[in-house]
């Protein structure tokens, strides 16, 4: 599968603006200034020819294929590509062969450019590697996903990343209005006009995503021509009233089991334990209207309720289970309403983790140290032989004492004098932290005179 067919170039018929569009030299791709700017380590080693193997990490649109066009332009070296989508370690070996040969009987190195290479499994990646490391071939690699996760880490370790960060809505601006009048390979041809707000409007509604602002601006170039009526008549001008019609039902992209689903997610759960109610619905909304599983949401709010408000406000994880309770009665669209109202509780209840420090440190001790004998006094005396080995023994009913405690330690011995629970002053723990602070000085004080 070839990317950079010129056959394109000759008869774009049917092929996407998109794909019309793409650059065909370096100093055509808008964007990612970060790494081809002028100076930027990037720029510098494609125009020197001396690009090393390199994975090119971005969401989608955001020039990864165009980056890897650019070097293919500028590059003396043989220029493969290959999609993980279609492509088989068949290809994969019958590119390395023909690059060994280039390079034995030619001196001709061979850069190869995999596009989706997170599409190849372990063992399709694991192939690339020795041809890396005896610099049979270049490899550049293009990926969605995060290349930690979906590179295995011996070739990641061959390889430099450079993250392609969303086009700005200013680039996708000036994306948009050169294809407009490019009457080679854009939609100068056509002779449509439109108006600089709807342009920024198809650049703000693209989310950074060229290929998705170029067919959107397609469609509505087409739309405007169509809708002329007599074929010499002047195309109608696109307006905000023809794009907001074009882009109405557009779906958010989003990937439930990938970097986006983590990213929306993570940034819904700090932007409640940041206090900001704004934030957090704004979150949530994108979520919903992504299509992400409510239930999920719901789940990480219950979560939330115990690990970040905890008892500097019991009442949250009621909240939030009333929510789960409502949603599942209730279902779409309305079950919005209970899951908004829970995120804006936990965003504006007062915040503690002494919930999370407590079964951590916990959790800890148990594994350093192991099953620490139960003092003989908490032990369960349910019979009359256990009593005589001292089960029990010394144990004070809490209710018979005066003040409804009794000044004993419950740690085992090993442990003793050991702190959890350390509660906050948020909120409702700031009670159970004057309270605590009394009880244990009371038992410190018991202690001492005993």
């Amino acid at each position: 599968m070839d990317l950079f067919d010129h056959r394109l170039s000759r008869d774009p018929t049917g092929v996407p603006l998109a794909e019309r569009m793409r650059p065909r030299r370096l100093a055509d791709v808008i964007g990612q200034r970060h790494l081809l700017g002028e100076g930027k380590l990037l720029a510098r080693a494609i125009t020197g020819d001396r690009a090393p193997s390199l994975v090119l990490w971005g969401p989608p649109g955001s020039g990864k294929t165009s980056v890897a066009r650019a070097i293919a332009a500028e590059t003396s070296a043989r220029f493969e590509s290959l999609s993980a989508v279609l492509g088989t370690v068949a290809d994969v070996r019958r590119v390395v062969a023909e690059a060994a040969e280039q390079r034995r009987l030619h001196g001709k190195r061979t850069i190869l450019f995999v596009d989706e290479i997170h599409r190849f499994h372990k063992a399709q990646q694991d192939a690339f590697l020795p041809h890396v490391e005896r610099g049979t071939i270049t490899l550049i690699g293009a990926t969605t996903e995060n290349p930690s996760f979906a590179v295995n880490a011996a070739l990641l370790s061959r390889c430099r990343v450079f993250h392609l960060e969303p086009l700005s809505d200013d680039d996708l601006v000036a994306l948009l209005e050169r294809a407009l009048g490019d009457e080679d390979r854009g939609l100068g041809r056509l002779g449509a006009a439109a108006d600089r707000d709807a342009i920024a409007l198809l650049a703000a509604r693209s989310g950074g995503d060229a290929r998705r602002a170029l067919d959107a601006l397609e469609l509505v170039a087409r739309h405007a021509v169509e809708g002329r009526g007599a074929p010499d008549a002047t195309p109608r001008r696109i307006d905000r009233a023809l794009v907001e019609a074009a882009l109405d039902g557009q779906v958010l992209p989003h990937d439930k089991a990938g970097e986006a689903h983590y990213n929306l997610a993570s940034a819904f759960i700090k932007s409640m334990r940041g206090s900001d109610p704004d934030a957090a619905v704004y979150y949530l909304a994108r979520l919903v209207e992504a299509g992400e599983d409510p239930l999920f949401v719901l789940r990480r709010m219950l979560i939330f309720a115990s690990e970040d408000v905890g008892n500097a406000d019991p009442n949250a994880l009621r909240v939030v289970t009333s929510a789960d309770e409502a949603f599942r009665r209730m279902g779409m669209p309305e079950g919005v309403l209970p899951l908004t109202q829970a995120a804006l509780y936990l965003a504006c209840a007062p915040k503690s983790n002494a919930v999370l420090r407590a079964w951590s440190a916990a959790q800890a001790d148990v594994r350093a140290k192991g099953a620490l004998p139960v003092p003989m006094k908490l032990r369960n005396a349910a019979t009359a032989v256990m009593r005589e080995w001292g089960y029990g023994e010394g144990y004070v009913y809490p209710h018979d004492a005066p003040e409804g405690w009794a000044e004993r330690d419950y740690l085992p011995d090993g442990l003793r004098g050991r702190r959890y629970y350390e509660p906050t002053t948020s909120g409702i723990e700031a009670r159970i932290r004057e309270r605590l602070e009394k009880l244990r000085a009371a038992r410190s004080t018991s202690g001492e005179n005993g």
